[in-house]
């Protein structure tokens, strides 16, 4: 997802999870003394736990069980979190897709976020030739996505004036493939928009732990200054930069071109993109905290 022309259970049980990131994932937020409950934080570890958990099913792409598992895995969390989950099942280029779609909150503004939760069908840009017809892992390019919006969900603060959607979108990552393109889950989504958001904010590749986000050229200046202006104020200013280095096609796209506001927060030179090598190892907690801390602030600071 990234060239020039285009960005291109028992469950833990099975990850053999240290006690570490067991005590990460049994915390419960502690309360005030007189009851009330501490706002949660968001975490960056529990996001890497959520990669690590997308890998553990193996590669997402379409038609596999992977694929199904991590369907199932999101609503799961979704749903224990309290939003309301819903499935958009769809067709394109002949490809049935499933794109889901969970809700929280009320308000008078209307926000949604969003990330492709698939994963390529082959590894066609790594140095190996022997293994560009296999299928990529996604660790960056794909799961990171989702795994900041599954922690964002868990730490949604409740008193927001907005109504919040997270949608994870099927069947982006095979453009240029024969019989594929790009981003069809979300083209397929602002298709048949039911509701039309006042912000849409797109999360992608953004756990590389050498993370640099310039600003996507065909994202809305106006809302992509807010949240870098956020990113800055946190002291991230080293990796929310102001640069405009590219143009991408992203699951964005759709949504820009119905009038809506939107942003694609992006990687755009992960160099480990669609090669065998995009594993947990290129990935870091730290990133994702960074990304996902200044979501939740931006948040925070305009619909609280």
């Amino acid at each position: 997802m990234m060239t020039k022309s285009r960005k291109n259970l028992n469950i833990l049980a099975s990850l053999g999870i240290s006690i570490l990131a067991v005590l990460i994932f049994t915390n419960v937020d502690f309360s005030k003394d007189e009851g009330e409950p501490v706002p949660a934080s968001f975490m960056g570890a529990r996001a890497y736990q959520n990669v690590a958990i997308q890998l553990e099913f193996g590669p997402r792409v379409p038609g596999s069980q992977a694929h199904a598992m991590q369907l199932d895995w999101m609503q799961s969390e979704l749903e224990r979190y309290g939003w309301q989950v819903e499935r958009q099942l769809g067709e394109q280029l002949g490809h049935p897709l499933t794109n889901l779609i969970a809700k929280k909150g009320n308000g008078t503004s209307l926000i949604m976020f969003g990330a492709h939760y698939d994963s390529r069908l082959v590894a066609d840009e790594d140095p190996d030739p022997v293994l560009r017809d296999q299928p990529v892992i996604g660790a960056n390019d794909g799961a990171s996505g989702v795994a900041v919006l599954l922690e964002l969900a868990r730490v949604l603060p409740e008193n927001l004036n907005a109504e919040v959607w997270m949608v994870f979108f099927d069947i982006e990552d095979n453009g240029n493939l024969e019989g594929w393109n790009w981003i069809l889950g979300s083209q397929y989504f602002a298709e048949n928009i039911e509701k039309m958001p006042d912000k849409f904010i797109l999360v992608d590749m953004v756990g590389d732990a050498d993370l640099s986000l310039p600003i996507e050229r065909n994202s809305t200046p106006k809302l992509a200054d807010e949240i870098w202006s956020v990113g800055e104020s946190l002291g991230y200013q080293d990796i929310f930069s102001r640069d405009e280095r590219y143009a991408i096609i992203d699951d964005h796209l759709p949504f820009i071109e119905l009038g809506i506001p939107s942003v694609d927060i992006i990687d755009i030179e992960y160099t480990n993109w669609h090669t065998s090598q995009d594993n947990l190892s290129k990935i870091s907690a730290y990133s994702l905290n960074v990304v996902g801390s200044t979501l939740l602030e931006w948040l925070i600071q305009t619909y609280q």
